[in-house]
């Protein structure tokens, strides 16, 4: 497994965790909730870089595509 692969991989563990917790999901909406998102096909594109930000930078990105289903 490559670093970055790790790192996306512990990213979207993290928020599949968050997800079930603030919003109440058990973890198979919380995995749909992601892997359906624009923000993870974000995260696993290794030329965006996002997966070298925070959980928390890569969650606020997740949370105002879910409020207002799109990117800023």
């Amino acid at each position: 497994m490559s670093k970055e692969t790790f790192m996306i991989e512990e990213i979207a563990k993290e928020i599949v965790l968050l997800l079930m917790k603030e919003h109440h999901v058990d973890m198979r909406e919380a995995l749909r909730l992601l892997y359906t998102s624009d923000t993870y096909a974000r995260l696993i594109d290794l030329k965006t870089g996002l997966y070298t930000q925070s959980t928390a930078y890569v969650y606020e990105y997740l949370e105002k595509e879910l409020a207002t289903g799109k990117l800023s």
